[in-house]
């Protein structure tokens, strides 16, 4: 998507820019009977909607649009469809078209932006920068302007023409994000519930969409935010750290005393880099400042929650917590690192125990992302829905643009390691992945920042006195030691012992990204 292109969607909001208290009014009143619309009914979207039909007597709050020559159930398996109540299946049938001289016709991304007020372009990561374009466009040309347009795409998107990743709604700042904890079965389960969030910097605009989608079924619970470029991005890293999460749970399956720290620092880990990503939003004064209202009426427990770290004597502001309190999100992270009792994980979970059972086999990493997505493909899993794999090939670039900590990444760096390394790194990860022991050390020394960071920034600011001192106390401490050594006759010995594979593998990473 082009900077012009994404420019075009400056107003993504529910109200025109009117002072008029009546036409305000009325606008309140359509959206309270609006329409939500899912385009690109993927296994998701699906599986909401029949969520939906089996809750909800009233059909008309949702409709959906199939991709063109695409079937509106063709997410599920034969073995799904099976087990569908064939009156609910009518009702989806119904969501998803229309009535043109007495025929029903699939309905298209252009009659759900003409009968709802928000549009959710539901595709994975491949299409929904073109869907985005295309709704856009749509949008002007019918006149329905204040048709708000959310994704729920998990991945990070990436510009061919200047190899460029970055996360989607970050941007298109004013792009809402839908997401929350699910599992494609449960939502099937007339018993189960789940809790989702719907995000938007601007407060009301998150308020008002929120209650539309809350409104679709009663076993669907959507709580309002203003952090979308936050919450994409932690959908992004939480389904990288999915596919470390079931690996783990598969080749660890004899050693759980691993599991805990494993899992603690994955989820740890995906917040820390949404706290830097979240410093680095370009509308973040706005964010805070310009909100028709507190955000502590959202629904927040504070406007801010803000980490410092101690850097020359002096505390600085680093990251921005604030967005922790999407319950549903952490949620969701949690979740999708979990092998459920019942049911089956998710995919990018599953693409973990793929990678488990073949590293086990064949007592090597992957040879290459290629390997590994036919390895899935082998075991039944479509490699287009495994947006983690997907995000990992993007992973350097992401690191850089938002200049993610390595200490704050291990674990994906880790990962990332044994898929995309040279050979000789490809054994150190493996070596680490697989041996309990060098694990467990490489998840409590990773956490570390490295100190050689600080000389590095300090050699960046010479003109600052406590820089100059830093490096020049480095000098002379060396110097003394030096001198030392020469009066006392002790020559250097050179060790023979091999570091431990997780030394290795911090330096690699260290030294890479």
């Amino acid at each position: 998507m082009s900077l012009s292109t994404a420019a075009l969607l400056n107003s993504n909001g529910f109200f025109p820019p009117s002072l008029d208290r009546d036409q305000v009014r009325q606008r309140v009143w359509e959206l309270e009977t609006g329409k939500v619309g899912f385009y690109s009914v993927g296994l998701y979207p699906a599986s909401l909607a029949y969520n939906c039909a089996m809750q909800q007597k009233d059909e008309e709050n949702l409709l959906l649009a199939p991709r063109p020559d695409r079937e509106l159930l063709g997410a599920f398996t034969q073995s799904a469809l099976d087990g569908m109540d064939p009156k609910h299946v009518a009702v989806m049938e119904r969501m998803g078209s229309h009535r043109v001289g007495g025929v029903r016709q699939p309905n298209t991304l252009a009659d759900l932006l003409k009968r709802c007020e928000l549009v959710v372009l539901s595709a994975n990561s491949n299409h929904v920068e073109e869907d985005l374009i295309e709704a856009i466009q749509l949008r002007d040309q019918l006149g329905r302007q204040h048709v708000v347009l959310a994704c729920l795409a998990g991945s990070f998107s990436h510009d061919n023409l200047i190899n460029e990743s970055y996360v989607l709604c970050e941007k298109v700042p004013s792009l809402g994000f839908f997401s929350g904890f699910h599992r494609h079965g449960a939502l099937r389960n007339p018993l189960d519930s789940f809790t989702a969030n719907f995000c938007h910097p601007n407060a009301l605009t998150a308020l008002l969409g929120a209650r539309m989608l809350d409104r679709l079924s009663p076993n669907i619970q959507v709580s309002a935010g203003v952090h979308n470029i936050e919450g994409q991005y932690i959908k992004a890293a939480k389904n990288m750290s999915s596919v470390f999460a079931g690996f783990g749970y598969a080749y660890h399956q004899d050693n759980p005393g691993v599991l805990p720290t494993l899992l603690t620092l994955l989820l740890d880990q995906c917040l820390d880099q949404a706290a830097t990503v979240s410093m680095a939003r370009r509308n973040r004064q706005r964010l805070y400042n310009r909100q028709p209202f507190a955000l502590t009426e959202l629904g927040y427990g504070v406007q801010r929650i803000e980490a410092a770290l101690v850097r020359g004597g002096d505390m600085e502001k680093v990251r921005d917590h604030t967005f922790a309190q999407l319950t549903a999100m952490v949620a969701d992270v949690r979740g999708s690192m979990m092998l459920p009792v019942s049911g089956t994980p998710t995919r990018n979970f599953h693409a973990g125990q793929v990678l488990a059972e073949h590293m086990l086999d064949e007592k090597r990493c992957p040879h290459s992302m290629e390997e590994l997505e036919n390895w899935c493909e082998q075991a039944g899993l479509r490699k287009g829905g495994l947006e983690g794999l997907k995000s990992l090939r993007y992973w350097p670039q992401i690191v850089r643009k938002y200049a993610i900590p390595v200490h704050d990444a291990s674990m994906v760096n880790l990962l990332y390691m044994a898929i995309y390394g040279n050979s000789t790194t490809k054994d150190v990860a493996f070596s680490v992945m697989t041996e309990s022991r060098e694990l467990s050390n490489y998840c409590q020394e990773s956490v570390r920042p490295t100190h050689s960071r600080r000389y590095a920034e300090a050699l960046q600011n010479l003109d600052q006195p406590e820089a100059m001192d830093l490096l020049v106390n480095a000098v002379i401490a060396d110097n003394a030691r030096r001198l030392i050594r020469d009066d006392n006759g002790i020559e250097e010995q050179d060790t023979a012992d091999e570091p431990p594979a997780y030394l290795k593998a911090m330096n690699v990473i260290e030294n890479a990204l």
